[in-house]
């Protein structure tokens, strides 16, 4: 079985290991531009050896951002200090992903360390849009509920996004459907209550992310991966399962997509979600095995040999690091030395002496 720190391939891209830095939101930035803040924070972890490290959330249009503080690629203007980031990715050997997103209902709000509800019109807040006018929560902005034509001029913007990602020289592409931004919100009975071809039954629910999808494809070269990521389960009754998400995840295989990133909760305010080490691998584990489909597994991974085992027991074809990579950039450095693979990793030969 492969391990940790064996190559991964889809299609024309390889992974030098299974290690990803997973997509996490900065709230940094003026006017959605890329600035020195992410080339050091995304370049010292390539440099620190993941195999692949993905750009957080990155909107789509500008009211498809979470907070105005949000990262963009809605204009050409976007492109090239996001390319600076993945040029200097590459040049660290890792591969350069990045996530488009749209909020949706979760819009328009304050940055996690001011608060994160919310904003008013007089502090910079914004309507957001949704499938069924339902706020995320009490206080919150109640979305519009989205017509054909904002749904058609939505789509339109991820398929520029796509576009843009492509000429910026990234190489794995990720559509973001969970956590509650746009796509989720259209997935789950909870956020989407709409009486149209887009609202419904399971095949109308998932209508909007497998036409962003296809359309995607189309655009995106056949050389490199185009990936999802779902919640896997809103985590209250009567809410997206997993069940569901396994269902979706054969539809977007068919559809051209590569690889499910398998992560949960997000869409609801009371969701009771059981978190613990690896509390989110069963979704990859199934996803997998009865979608037959590669996953990557994310969520309280921190552990050199827990890593290493949901590769080895085929668990995840990739396992995604978040808040762990936030503490120690050269993760991938000392799991290989822990595992008996100093050999795997190399560190930059600038920094020799330290390890």
């Amino acid at each position: 079985m492969p391990d940790l720190f064996s190559p991964f391939t889809l299609r024309g891209v390889t992974l030098r290991n299974r290690i990803g830095v997973s997509p996490m939101c900065q709230y940094s930035y003026d006017d959605g531009f890329s600035n020195d803040w992410q080339l050091v924070h995304l370049g010292t972890r390539a440099a620190g050896g993941a195999g692949l490290v993905i750009v957080e959330a990155t909107a789509v249009e500008a009211r498809g951002r979470i907070s105005p503080k949000d990262l963009g690629i809605w204009t050409d203007a976007h492109v090239e200090p996001l390319a600076r980031v993945a040029r200097f990715i590459t040049q660290q050997g890792a591969t350069p992903g990045i996530q488009l997103a749209h909020a949706g209902r979760k819009a328009s709000t304050q940055i996690p360390w001011k608060g994160g509800g919310p904003l008013t019109d007089e502090d910079g807040g914004w309507d957001p849009i949704g499938a069924s006018p339902i706020p995320f929560n009490t206080g919150w902005r109640t979305p519009r509920e989205m017509t054909r034509d904002d749904i058609r001029i939505v789509r339109s913007a991820f398929a520029e996004a796509v576009k843009r990602a492509l000429t910026a020289g990234f190489t794995w592409l990720e559509l973001h459907a969970a956590h509650g931004y746009l796509l989720h919100s259209f997935l789950s009975p909870m956020s989407n209550q709409r009486r149209d071809e887009y609202g419904g039954s399971f095949d109308n629910r998932i209508r909007l992310l497998m036409e962003v999808s296809r359309e995607a494809r189309q655009i995106w070269p056949d050389d490199k991966p185009l990936t999802v990521r779902l919640s896997c389960s809103d985590w209250v009754e009567g809410g997206w399962t997993l069940d569901d998400s396994i269902a979706v995840s054969r539809r977007l295989k068919s559809e051209g997509v590569d690889l499910i990133d398998c992560s949960s909760g997000g869409n609801v305010p009371n969701a009771k979600i059981e978190v613990a080490p690896g509390y989110q691998v069963p979704f990859a584990e199934a996803i997998r095995a009865q979608a037959g489909i590669p996953t990557a597994a994310v969520g309280m991974i921190t552990q050199a040999k827990q890593a290493d085992e949901i590769i080895r027991e085929g668990r995840a074809d990739i396992a995604l690091l978040a808040r762990k990579i936030l503490r120690d950039p050269y993760w991938p450095i000392h799991a290989a030395r822990e595992l008996g693979r100093a050999d795997a990793v190399a560190a930059p030969p600038q920094y020799g002496r330290a390890f």
